[in-house]
Parts: structure tokens; sequence; C-alpha cells
């Protein structure tokens, strides 16, 4: 018989053993990759994200347009943006606030899908690792990033167990 977790406040969660340590790596590796990519900018004194705007091809572009045009946007852009990577990371990795964190960064993603999507006949000036067809590496970390938020497992490993206010009931042997 499989050992399983209980339930706690975000309704049930019963996860055997191998669910509970498959989605918690997930959570952590999405969680590295989010800190890495925001540490990365904010260390960079160059960094901005007028160039990955400036090839939006899509329905949004005049939006990017927009925010590349007003320089106090963009400001606030790159801010929102680098530090948002930050936070959303450390979300997941410590398990504290991980819901938010999820949805945070597949909203992030999103924006990223929106701004340069993998589509037929969209050329982007920068070298694409491969070549996609509608689906690419932000669109697939987006759909793991709302698996993590359906199927929580920081209220039973990270601090959202010590945040929460009905601890997650005992295992049963």
């Amino acid at each position: 018989m499989q050992q399983e977790t209980g339930n706690n406040s975000y309704g049930l969660t019963n996860y055997n053993g191998s669910q509970l340590t498959t989605l918690v790596i997930l959570r952590i590796l999405i969680g590295w990759h989010f800190l890495y990519e925001g540490i990365v900018k904010i260390l960079n004194p160059y960094w901005t994200s007028a160039g990955f705007l400036s090839e939006s091809k899509w329905i949004f572009t005049g939006v990017f347009n927009y925010i590349l045009s007003n320089p106090a946007l963009l400001k606030i852009v790159d801010f929102m943006n680098m530090w948002g990577l930050v936070a959303i990371g450390l979300g997941l990795i410590a398990g504290c606030l991980a819901r938010v964190a999820s949805i945070s960064g597949a909203l992030l993603l999103l924006f990223y899908y929106i701004c340069n999507p993998p589509f037929i006949g969209l050329k982007y000036s920068a070298p694409t690792e491969g070549s996609y067809l509608i689906i690419n590496k932000n669109l697939i970390e987006m759909l793991a990033l709302i698996v993590l938020a359906l199927f929580p497992t920081s209220h039973i490993i990270g601090l959202d167990r010590l945040l929460s206010k009905k601890p997650p009931a005992s295992e049963e042997p």
C-alpha cells in the first residue's frame, strides 16, 4: 500500500511519495531557472528588455512598441522583469507563496510567448534553440507552472507549511 500525504487548506492533496517528490523537484528546477535568469539580468548593468520587445511580431506589437517608446515605462518593465523573476524563483524554491509564484510565473511566460511567438513566417534576429512550431520552451514551462499551481506541494514541503493556518494531516502508517 502506498503512503499518502494528508489534506491541506488548498484542498485534496493526496500524493504518493513519487508524485510528491516529482512535483517538488519540478517546482525547485523551475524556481532555479527563474532565479538564475533574474540574477543574471540584475548583475548586468546594461541589460534591458528593449531588444526582446523590439522583436515583437504578433497581435500585441503595438503595446510592446509603446513600452519601447516610453523610457520611464521601459525602466519599470525592466525592474519588474528582473525582480519578478527573482521573487518567483525564490518563492518556488522555498515553497513560500508557491501558488502565487506559479501563477505569476505562468503569466510572465505568457507575456514572453505573446511578444515573440514561434509561428511560421515570423523571423527574429536572435537565434532560437531549434525550430519551433507553435510550441516552445516558454509555453511548456508555463504549462508546468499551471500544473504546480493546481497540484500544490509547498504546504507539505516548503515554507507555506509554516505559514498556513492549518497544518497538513499527519501521514498514515
